[in-house]
């Protein structure tokens, strides 16, 4: 399939440019039922390498998931179409929206011209225009891009995460005043860009010779965390005003060669010939007590509403051995491709990928369709 920006292709597979024209208004928030759904998504990713600063993962695979999602929507029942966006081309993108005028949007786009922190754009322009969309919105979206700010409000609403600092300079990593072993990311990445083996630190010189290499290497502040030793647990949740868990997944690092770090690094999640890999897998939480069980996803849905996340998205955990649910992470617009852990945990619930896929749109169309009822009743 073609990955060219502007691309439409109807549920019968033909590709077209054209559309009706029109203003788009939000014209499905009064409507009873979604219809003509949209699947947007980034196509700036480039297989040359990246100059610095840059994070280099391949975002192929977002055309990829956007595909997946658009053969979904169809198989759902609904009308789907796909366009794609590079990032200087968004006059042209506005225009193809307003032509196209769809019911939703799916919205895909996890970057602009190359730059992941252009995330926010496309939900900012959507809301904008008007038009309905799924997943977060641009706060949720530049905060849990933004890890430090984001775990500031996590404590602010009692919601267990690492203590932490964040370093601009790698000379002040010699004055952390936390006790080992620690675990150093960058602040402003995902997709565990950045993480590998030495990202887990028992001593100050690793440490300063780690956070150097990193800000070196892609130039934004590195955020240092207290390093938790246990269970790495997965909580996918579905929903708005009342947000549920599907099934909870952890990895099972049994795999995982004599000792390296049980961590998942961006090998673990990109490089399938990598023993990181193999040493990683995901699999459904067995032998959880349920007051463990219960805890874990009163914290989690605390962490979605506490970042305005909405409609989907999977926050991580480390259960210390004190049976602490620690957050490390909290995924707005997380990857929904068939074999990604959303996928995962809604067939651990019964749910196939269209019907997950429909339940999404559904979710956002009644998020829409509530606060269009509200707006007119104000």
């Amino acid at each position: 399939m073609s990955n060219e920006p502007g691309e439409t292709r109807s549920r019968t597979g033909d590709v077209s440019g054209s559309a009706a024209s029109g203003e788009v208004t939000g014209r499905g928030t009064g409507q009873g039922s979604v219809n003509k759904v949209l699947v947007l998504y980034n196509c700036d990713y480039d297989p040359t390498p990246k100059k610095r600063g840059i994070a280099g993962r391949d975002r192929s695979e977002v055309a990829r998931a956007a595909h997946d999602v658009t053969d979904a929507i169809a198989a759902h029942g609904l009308e789907a179409g796909i366009l794609g966006i590079h990032g200087h081309d968004i006059g042209a993108i506005l225009d193809k929206l307003k032509k196209l005028q769809p019911d939703l949007v799916f919205n895909l786009t996890e970057s602009l011209a190359q730059d992941s922190t252009n995330e926010i754009v496309m939900p900012a322009v959507l809301d904008m225009l008007g038009i309905p969309y799924t997943g977060s919105g641009s706060l949720a979206l530049g905060l849990c891009l933004h890890k430090p700010k984001a775990k500031d409000i996590l404590r602010s609403r009692g919601v267990p995460t690492p203590a932490s600092c964040t370093l601009e300079r790698a000379k002040d990593a010699a004055g952390v005043d936390l006790p080992f072993p620690l675990f150093v990311k960058l602040s402003r990445e995902d997709a565990s860009v950045g993480i590998k083996d030495e990202n887990v630190i028992h001593d100050k010189r690793s440490l300063v010779r780690r956070v150097r290499d990193l800000i070196d290497e892609f130039e934004q502040p590195v955020l240092v965390e207290r390093y938790v030793e246990g269970r790495e647990v997965y909580v996918t949740l579905l929903g708005n005003a009342r947000v549920a868990p599907l099934p909870f997944h952890e990895i099972d690092f049994s795999r995982m060669p004599p000792g390296r770090p049980r961590i998942v690094g961006y090998a673990a999640k990109w490089d399938e010939s990598s023993p990181e890999y193999a040493g990683t897998t995901p699999v459904p939480v067995k032998d959880l007590a349920e007051t463990m069980r219960a805890s874990i996803e009163r914290t989690a849905i605390a962490a979605f509403r506490a970042l305005e996340l909405r409609d989907y998205g999977r926050v991580d955990f480390r259960v210390d051995s004190d049976g602490t649910p620690y957050v490390i992470d909290v995924n707005p617009n997380c990857d929904i491709s068939p074999d990604a852990g959303v996928a995962r945990a809604a067939r651990a619930a019964g749910m196939d990928y269209p019907a997950l896929i429909g339940r999404i749109c559904e979710i956002a169309w009644e998020r829409y369709r509530n606060a269009h009822s509200k707006a007119r009743a104000a």
